[in-house]
């Protein structure tokens, strides 16, 4: 086993940095002269611009561009990060689907989509992964508003097999005018533990007609693979595709294997013997993840070989670029990830880095909020594990990205639950886990919660189930727009019976961690579930630099405490260093505190409430506003978004001509809007006495890759707007 610090990674798709790192020895460097370069007709892949000139090619062609492809998505990693492991797999597949079927009239669905990178190169978008100045230009997942090969926005995973039912069935409605032939599900890199994966192909048998399932067996989910059906997909890979049972036949489904996943032309073959098939197969294909970087014995300071001379290097690398690796077929293949390797340093085979490469400028820079504050929950969870036996933390896949790293995981144990790519499978289990009296900590990004949404009111909400969801990513970002977290707010907050907290700070998020994760029983814990926002950007950034909190300098009152609960002996937070994280005896405050709203600074005139990531924002309208105006604002943290403080509000009607609400997420549905309605609803005869409220949101809308920056732009999340909407008023 290796160690490494700072296993994680970003599911965004959206980190674009230009210029890799100078100086310090580098992964896998890829050399000018190899890399196909933009409008370089000397190299294949700089002359594909459509699939019909991979068909074009000479046989012998297909694994030189398989190799060219392979260097560029090395280099490209190296610039511009992404999910790279997964394409460095999937490359002689795509060439080989590409070479046999006739895209876009053959219909061609990835899973998950973030696997597209290959094909992209070979629909035309070539330029993107070559050209520096063009990386932008595309998503890292299809998208149908960039190429007609493109079938689906697909961010998430599990519906491609779902989604190729539906095309196959119009084309069987229709007939020969429908103009769809082949329709092909490419589903794998762990998308296939997704439970709306097994209602599509449960559909598919019965269904009937032409549909051929690509399964990329990689070996690997975003960490490790973890449940029932890897232990048989093994066996499967160990026979040849023999052994019983079989998943897919057990389905009704025909079914063939590929044990030479990187074998272009072992898949072309294969590929040819499904064309046309007129009743639904699985092509179930061997592939290696991250097959290209270097090796399981590279360590960072060693030299790395380069794509140009491998083969002098070790005659056992292949045509196109994949070297042999020993990090393969462990004793327990479906707990793969046996790794712990940061971002930078991903190699082939099972690990857990290779799943999303940062850039190399990205090298040596802190944690994002994700990492941050989720290294900073588990920190906190850990020393109960001893005396809480019910306490369970759960990840639906991508653990790392949310700082629930390797190392947690395994002093954890049983106290980890890793369930694969199963969000309502998660939630439900977490409200099984609550009925029996236990624990239950769900944590991962937002935007994947969406797909527990029926979960959340049945089993958790309307079984007053204890569940704790740790909501990350929430709020406005840079991320795509799949991955987007503006909504989460609205989603949760709505939800009959759902607590949800927006901490501002560090003391504040573990306060709540602790209060929700009370033992049953305890005096003041919650009644039902607690969803958490884990701060975002802002927040951190403000931990990082007390002044851009200028009301409050970040020093604000303690909450009251439970007297039936410890407190440090200072009254607040006790904490201790522990493995570089913070570590936190619990301490809760009682329900009926957790629920107000703190008033951080008394004034008059204007009252600025600044929910979550928000609240910075609201410190510095409220300075600028006494620098540039004489005007001393009221500013408000309202801690959580389920309920309204009535008795603040109230009192805001004395001295107050003008409530502000800020918020990043989606306005429209969201928490503003909830103030206005309060005093919309409670007027009173007194005119002076109804505040003017103001609300401060994002648009009802998706937004892809636009900074955070531009963003708060574009709302008016802004000193200088919010400022000139208040002062316009007077």
């Amino acid at each position: 086993m290796r160690n490494a610090s700072g296993n994680g990674f970003d599911s965004s798709d959206s980190f674009a940095v230009s210029g890799a790192a100078e100086g310090a020895a580098r992964l896998h460097d890829i050399p000018p002269s190899i890399t196909p370069s933009h409008g370089d007709d000397s190299h294949l892949l700089s002359r594909i611009a459509s699939p019909a000139d991979v068909r074009a090619l000479a046989p012998n062609e297909l694994a030189e561009l398989c190799r060219e492809i392979r260097a560029t998505l090395l280099a490209y990693g190296h610039r511009h990060g992404g999910h790279i492991g997964s394409n460095l797999g999937m490359v002689e597949a795509t060439v080989a689907l590409h070479r046999v079927f006739d895209s876009p009239r053959d219909r061609i669905v990835f899973d998950v989509s973030h696997q597209s990178y290959v094909h992209k190169m070979l629909t035309g978008r070539a330029d993107a992964y070559l050209d520096p100045d063009r990386f932008s230009e595309v998503t890292g997942f299809t998208n149908p508003d960039e190429s007609k090969h493109d079938q689906f926005v697909l961010g998430h995973t599990g519906t491609s097999i779902s989604l190729a039912c539906g095309l196959a069935k119009t084309r069987d409605m229709e007939g020969p005018n429908s103009g769809i032939g082949n329709v092909i599900a490419v589903i794998g890199d762990g998308s296939l533990s997704s439970g709306v994966a097994f209602e599509g192909l449960n559909n598919a048998a019965e269904q009937g007609g032409n549909l051929i399932i690509v399964f990329n067996d990689n070996e690997m989910s975003i960490a490790g693979d973890f449940g029932g059906m890897y232990g048989p997909l093994a066996r499967l890979r160990a026979s040849g595709g023999t052994a019983q049972p079989n998943l897919f036949n057990a389905f009704g489904l025909d079914y063939r294997y590929v044990e030479s996943g990187n074998d272009v032309a072992a898949l072309v073959s294969a590929f040819e013997e499904v064309r046309d098939i007129d009743h639904p197969v699985v092509v179930h294909i061997h592939t290696l993840k991250g097959a290209g970087y270097d090796g399981a014995d590279h360590v960072a300071s060693a030299p790395s070989a380069s794509a140009g001379n491998v083969h002098e290097l070790d005659p056992a690398v292949s045509d196109t670029g994949v070297r042999p690796t020993s990090n393969v077929l462990h004793s327990e293949p479906w707990h793969s990830d046996h790794c712990n390797l940061s971002d930078h340093e991903p190699h082939e085979g099972q690990c857990e880095a290779s799943h999303w490469q940062n850039p190399d400028a990205a090298i040596g820079k802190p944690d994002d909020p994700r990492k941050h504050y989720g290294k900073m929950a588990m920190a906190a969870l850990e020393p109960r594990f001893a005396a809480e036996p019910g306490l369970v933390v759960i990840s639906p896949a991508t653990p790392g990205s949310n700082g629930i790293t390797h190392e947690f995981r395994e002093r954890a144990g049983a106290h980890y639950v890793d369930t694969g790519i199963t969000e309502s499978h998660a939630v439900a289990y977490a409200a099984g886990i609550a009925r029996a009296g236990g624990t239950p900590v769900v944590a991962t990004t937002a935007s994947f919660f969406q797909r527990a949404y029926d979960q959340f009111f049945q089993e958790m909400s309307l079984n007053r189930s204890r569940v704790t969801v740790l909501d990350f990513l929430g709020g406005l970002s840079g991320s795509d727009n799949t991955h987007s977290g503006a909504y989460d707010v609205t989603m949760f907050s709505n939800i009959p019976g759902v607590t949800m907290l927006v901490p501002t700070s560090a003391r504040d998020y573990l306060a709540d961690l602790a209060w929700a994760t009370a033992p049953a029983g305890s005096a003041d814990a919650p009644a039902g579930p607690a969803v958490i926002r884990v701060p975002g950007e802002a927040i951190l950034a403000a931990e990082r630099d007390a002044t851009l909190l200028p009301v409050t300098g970040g020093q604000i009152a303690d909450r009251p405490q439970s007297a039936s609960l410890p407190a440090s002996a200072s009254g607040g937070i006790s904490a201790a260093t522990v493995r570089g994280t913070v570590s936190v005896t619990a301490q809760h405050a009682g329900a009926r505190h957790m629920l107000d709203w703190r008033v951080n600074q008394t004034g008059s005139q204007v009252a600025i409430i600044g929910l979550g990531n928000a609240y910075p924002l609201a410190e510095q309208t409220a300075a600028a506003l006494s620098d540039d105006y004489g005007i001393t604002a009221t500013v408000i943290d309202p801690r959580q978004c389920t309920s309204l403080d009535s008795d603040v509000l109230e009192s805001l009607r004395d001295g107050h001509q003008q409530v502000i609400t800020l918020e990043d997420g989606q306005l429209e549905g969201g928490w503003g809007e909830k103030v206005t309605a309060y005093y919309a609803n409670h007027h009173v005869s007194d005119g002076s006495r109804n505040p003017r409220v103001l609300n401060f949101g994002a648009a009802k809308e998706f937004t892809d890759r636009v900074s955070l920056g531009e963003l708060n732009e574009r709302y008016g999340l802004t000193v200088k707007q919010v400022t000139e909407a208040i002062t316009r008023c007077f």
